[in-house]
């Protein structure tokens, strides 16, 4: 058995398959960890949503931003944009079964046995292990109910961007979501900066990547892969976070790690 995690697909169907064929993926006995975003930008993102829907449990999915948007579009809260390259998902005769199933993902998966965490974003500095299951699991059961097209339209926004314990409701589902789906930055003190995505080389503000600010409680017992930021490519990140996305739907080739021997593969 082996354990493989891919970077953000955005519809790239093909060079999916092709990574996986090189590797010999077997959906019998290997895992495939997805770091979210399957959706969008790429040409393929009904292929992409079939093919990892068949894998069943092998799969192991969590939800990127752009996923929450396909929800969004879904549900009539945003329009349609030609950019995303979503019409022929969206007008496919399995839309409503595969975005069904896409809304049901979760937003952090943890294996606490082999000390691995698989976030779209990240983990929040101001987090430790418990906090963010537990505001993982609560934004999974919030989309999971019949209403949460309601609940959808209340991620919308930067703010709160400080974690409090004492956060509830709108405040509360949204910081969750845009730690695990949109952060890349935060300030000194571990509050959210979410409009920043260059490289870190470029940056001259006061602010650092999440990875970047002390959290003993994750950094010093888990691995984190995270995809999300394919400006990463090239940086230096410490030995516990695993940057996944390295820009296929640019151009620039998917990215896979084989967790048993940390070896990387790429498919341009």
């Amino acid at each position: 058995m082996s354990t493989y995690f891919v970077g953000d697909v955005h519809g790239c169907y093909k060079e999916l398959r092709s990574l996986l064929q090189k590797v010999k993926f077997d959906s019998n006995q290997d895992e495939l960890w997805l770091s979210g975003d399957l959706v969008s930008k790429g040409p393929d993102s009904l292929d992409v949503l079939q093919y990892v829907f068949s894998l069943g449990k092998s799969a192991k999915v969590v939800l990127g931003n752009h996923d929450l948007n396909l929800l969004l579009i879904h549900a009539g809260l945003r329009k349609n944009s030609k950019k995303d390259n979503l019409t022929e998902l969206l007008k496919s005769k399995d839309a409503d079964h595969l975005i069904n199933w896409l809304r049901k993902q979760p937003l952090l998966r943890i294996d606490e046995k082999r000390k691995i965490l698989l976030s779209h974003a990240g983990i929040s500095p101001q987090w430790n292990i418990k906090t963010a299951k537990k505001c993982a699991k609560e934004c999974e059961l919030m989309l999971k109910k019949k209403n949460y097209f309601n609940i959808l339209n209340s991620i919308r926004g930067d703010y709160p961007n400080f974690w409090k314990k004492e956060l509830v409701g709108t405040f509360r589902f949204r910081f969750s979501v845009n730690v695990l789906t949109r952060m890349r930055y935060c300030f000194p003190d571990g509050s959210l900066e979410l409009n920043c995505k260059e490289n870190p080389s470029l940056v001259k503000k006061e602010i650092k990547p999440w990875y970047e600010i002390k959290n003993l409680s994750i950094s010093k017992k888990y691995k984190v892969f995270f995809g999300h930021w394919s400006t990463l490519v090239g940086t230096q990140t410490p030995n516990w976070v695993v940057p996944l996305d390295t820009g296929c739907c640019w151009g620039r080739g998917l990215t896979m790690i084989r967790l048993e021997d940390q070896k990387k593969f790429v498919q341009y």
